[in-house]
């Protein structure tokens, strides 16, 4: 694998001012509380009807909030947050003094005051320092990502498509039950309380292009991502997308969390 770390298809957007983390804690999934230890967390912005619109982690720098998303979406999400915003005193702007940058190893060390991805320990390290040289991880992360059955950004978990729940945002830590409202917050925890998440976003392997029974399909990998109902993942036989038979990637953490699923 290449020493390549930076993620150049990431981009950090900052938010400064009166008490971000008060901000985005009506707006967005997670608890901004917890990011006081220093620690980041997956998190979503949904449509009022809890549909994923975007997906980020959030990053906590002094009284700053930074928010590490897809690039190409960078400037959507921060006219959207603009929006939320009304007359509050708080500024948010894109930050390009830093880049995301990540490894598939754990790593504690001071020198890059790097942590483990807050969705799931195995997709290794990851880490905000200026970006150096040209070479990049993202492929690297994107194969790495997918192979452990984790799903994200547009293309994969679509724009007002995908219920938060069903891009398993429970079992990868994206969501709080517990820090009151937010937009979207009436039916994801209606969901949560009936335990009853009837598709779930998987990664499949494929032989051939799904079309549009996939969202996203990879050539290159010979994967795709695809929401599939929570009784074809049952087992370990495969499940049809469209006229292609496709072969369900079930990490532990995923075969748990549909064992624990109550049936339809």
């Amino acid at each position: 694998m290449s020493t390549a770390t930076l993620l150049a298809a990431r981009a950090l957007i900052r938010l400064s001012g009166a008490d971000v983390a008060g901000f985005l804690q009506g707006l967005v999934t997670n608890d901004t509380a917890t990011l006081a230890d220093g620690q980041p967390v997956w998190a979503g912005l949904l449509t009022a009807q809890g549909k994923a619109q975007w997906d980020f982690l959030l990053w906590p720098d002094g009284d700053d909030i930074l928010v590490d998303c897809e690039a190409e979406q960078a400037d959507a999400l921060a006219k959207r947050l603009t929006m939320y915003r009304l007359r509050r005193p708080i500024t948010i702007a894109r930050d390009d003094s830093l880049a995301v940058h990540w490894r598939p190893e754990l790593d504690d060390s001071a020198a890059t005051r790097a942590t483990a991805d807050p969705r799931l320990a195995a997709l290794g390290s990851r880490w905000l320092s200026p970006a150096h040289g040209t070479d990049t991880a993202d492929l690297a992360w994107r194969t790495w990502r997918l192979g452990h059955g984790v799903t994200e950004g547009l293309a994969e978990l679509g724009s007002d498509k995908t219920l938060w729940l069903e891009t398993n945002a429970v079992d990868l830590h994206g969501v709080s039950f517990t820090k009151g409202c937010y937009v979207g917050q009436e039916n994801t925890a209606r969901m949560n309380w009936r335990q009853k998440v009837n598709r779930r976003l998987v990664v499949c392997e494929v032989d051939a292009d799904p079309g549009e029974a996939a969202r996203a399909w990879y050539p290159d990998l010979g994967l795709a991502v695809a929401l599939v109902r929570v009784e074809h993942l049952r087992g370990d036989g495969p499940v049809r997308l469209g006229t292609v038979e496709a072969r369900p990637l079930r990490p532990a953490w995923l075969a748990a969390a549909i064992a624990e699923e109550q049936p339809a």
